[in-house]
C-alpha cells in the first residue's frame, strides 16, 4: 500500500505498524469488483468552517452538490461570497453556484435526490462541559428520514462512540432501511485545519469505519472524492474513538507545554528554544508550543463528550479530567501575570488601559469559538482595567458579561500601559507593538518587541 509516516513515539520504529493499516488505495488496486462506480451526486448537511469546503472539494471532482444548511443567514452569506474560504475556493463556490454544480437549499426533503450524504454539522458542548447534542440530532433526524435505497450516509462530526449507530442507524431500521444492505453507514471524521494552507483537505488521510464492509468501500469511495488517502478500519465506533483520541492527545501536549512554559520561566529559559531542541530527536518526542490557551471548535470541547459518555457509565479518565481543568484555567493565569506585570507599574491594574492584540482562536482565521481571548479580556475587566482589542479579521466581539466591544481602529495611537499579544494575524504589520514599554507576548513568538515579557 506504499509508505505511510505514521506520527507515533514506539521507540522510533512506526514503520512495524504499518501493515496493520488497511488502505482504500491497495483495495482499489486490487479491484476484484467491490469497487463502486464513480460518484454522480452528493449532499452535504452544514455548511460551516468543515461542510463548505467539502462542497468544493466534491464539486471539483465534477460531482453534484446540494448544499443543506438550516440557517438561511448562513446561506445567504455564503450567497454573497462572505464566507471563510481562501480566495481560490470563494472563486470555485462562485462558479459552482452560477453554473449550477452547486445548489444551496434549506429544504431537507432535498437529501433523497443524491447517491451520498454526508453530515458536517457542529458538535459544541455547553458551559458546564456536556456535549450539545441539538444539532447534531436534528441532522441525523432529517437524513434518516429522507434516506433511499442505495444511499450512502457518512457522519463526519466529531462526536461519542456509538453516535453513528445511535442516531443514523437505529432510525434507519425503524424505518425499514437495512443498513450494509438497503442504505451504506459509516463514519468518518473531518480533518481541516482552517487558515492553515499547509494542511489542505485533499492532502490529509482520511479514516473511515463502516457498519458493514461493504459500508466501508462505498463511503471510502465518497471520502476519497476529497482526500487522496483513506483508511479503514473495523467499525464506526473504532472511527469515532480515533478523532477523539487525536483531539485529546493534542490537548494534552498543549496543557503539558504551558505548564512547563511556567516550569521555563522559573529557570529563566525560553520555552521555545527548549522545545525546539527536544524537537531534534527523532524518536520518543511529540511536543508542542505554549500559548494563552486553547480555542476552536475541536480541542476545548471534543474530550468532553467521550467525558460524558464515561460519566453515564460510571467511569472516569483522571487524567483527561485534569488536562481539561488546565485548559480551562489557562486564560485566568494569562489574565493574573498580565496583572502582576502592571502591579510593578506605578499605574496598577485598576487603573490600566490594556489592549490586546488578535482575539481569534487562532491566526489566519475570523474565528472566536472558544478563544481564549474572551474570558482573559473578560478578566481584565474584571480587575477594573480598562480594556481594548486589535483584531483586522473580527471587528465587533461580545465577551461573557455582555459587554461588547469593537477593534481599534488605530492602536498604534492609543497610550496603553499593556499590551498583550494573543493572535497576530498573518501578512499584518505589528511593529508598531514594540514601541509600548510593557508588552505581554502569550504566544512567546512575537519578534516585533525585544523587550516582551512572557506569561
Amino acid at each position: 500500500m506504499g509508505e505511510l509516516p505514521l506520527s507515533l513515539a514506539v521507540n522510533g520504529r512506526e514503520y512495524e505498524f504499518n501493515d496493520r493499516l488497511v488502505s482504500y488505495s491497495s483495495i482499489r488496486d486490487t479491484d476484484n469488483g467491490v469497487v463502486p462506480s464513480a460518484l454522480g451526486s452528493v449532499a452535504v448537511v452544514g455548511l460551516g468552517y468543515v461542510g463548505l469546503p467539502t462542497v468544493v472539494e466534491f464539486h471539483a471532482k465534477g460531482i453534484d452538490v446540494i448544499g443543506v444548511d438550516t440557517s438561511p443567514e448562513r446561506l445567504r452569506t455564503i450567497l454573497d461570497g462572505e464566507v471563510e474560504l481562501a480566495e481560490p475556493d470563494r472563486n470555485a463556490l462562485r462558479h459552482g453556484i452560477a453554473t449550477g454544480g452547486i445548489r444551496l437549499t434549506s429544504d431537507s426533503g432535498s437529501l433523497g435526490e443524491t447517491e451520498a450524504v454526508v453530515v458536517c454539522v457542529p458538535t459544541p458542548v455547553r458551559e458546564d462541559g456536556t456535549p450539545d447534542l441539538v444539532a447534531l440530532r436534528a441532522a441525523c433526524t432529517d437524513v434518516a428520514e429522507h434516506a433511499r435505497p442505495g444511499q450512502t450516509v457518512i457522519l463526519t462530526s466529531t462526536t461519542y462512540v456509538g453516535t453513528t449507530r445511535e442516531l443514523l442507524v437505529e432510525p434507519l431500521r425503524r424505518r425499514g432501511l437495512s443498513p450494509g444492505q438497503d442504505v451504506h453507514v459509516a463514519f468518518s471524521a473531518e480533518r481541516i485545519d482552517p487558515g492553515n494552507p499547509d494542511h489542505r483537505q485533499q492532502d490529509t488521510p482520511r479514516v473511515v469505519g463502516g457498519v458493514t464492509g461493504r459500508c466501508s468501500i462505498l463511503a471510502a469511495e465518497v471520502i476519497n472524492q476529497v482526500t487522496g488517502s483513506v483508511f479503514l478500519v473495523s467499525s464506526p465506533e473504532a472511527a469515532e474513538l480515533t478523532k477523539l483520541y487525536e483531539n485529546i492527545f493534542r490537548a494534552v501536549t498543549l496543557a503539558l507545554a504551558n505548564e512547563f512554559a511556567e516550569v521555563c520561566r522559573e529557570l529563566e529559559l525560553d520555552p521555545i528554544e527548549v522545545t525546539l531542541a527536544a524537537g531534534t530527536k527523532p524518536y520518543g518526542f511529540l511536543g508542542g508550543f505554549p500559548g494563552p490557551g486553547v480555542g476552536g471548535h475541536c480541542i476545548p470541547c471534543d474530550p468532553y463528550y467521550l467525558l460524558w459518555q464515561l460519566r453515564g457509565q460510571g467511569r472516569s479518565a483522571p487524567l483527561l479530567e485534569q488536562v481539561m481543568r488546565v485548559i480551562r484555567d489557562r486564560p485566568q493565569q494569562v489574565v493574573t501575570r498580565a496583572a502582576e506585570l502592571l502591579k510593578e507599574t506605578e499605574v496598577g491594574v485598576e487603573r490600566a488601559r490594556v489592549l490586546v492584540v488578535g482575539v481569534s482562536y487562532k491566526a489566519g482565521v475570523a474565528d472566536l469559538r472558544e478563544s481564549p481571548a474572551l474570558p482573559i479580556l473578560a478578566g481584565l475587566a474584571d480587575l477594573g482595567a480598562e480594556i481594548g482589542y486589535y483584531d483586522p479579521l473580527v471587528p465587533r466581539v461580545r465577551l461573557p458579561d455582555g459587554i461588547e466591544l469593537t477593534s481599534r481602529e488605530s492602536p498604534a495611537a492609543g497610550e496603553w500601559d499593556l499590551v498583550l499579544v494573543h493572535t497576530p494575524h498573518p501578512e499584518f504589520d505589528y511593529r508598531w507593538v514594540g514601541r509600548f514599554p510593557l508588552v505581554l507576548d502569550a504566544t512567546y513568538r512575537f519578534e516585533h518587541a525585544p523587550h516582551r515579557r512572557l506569561v
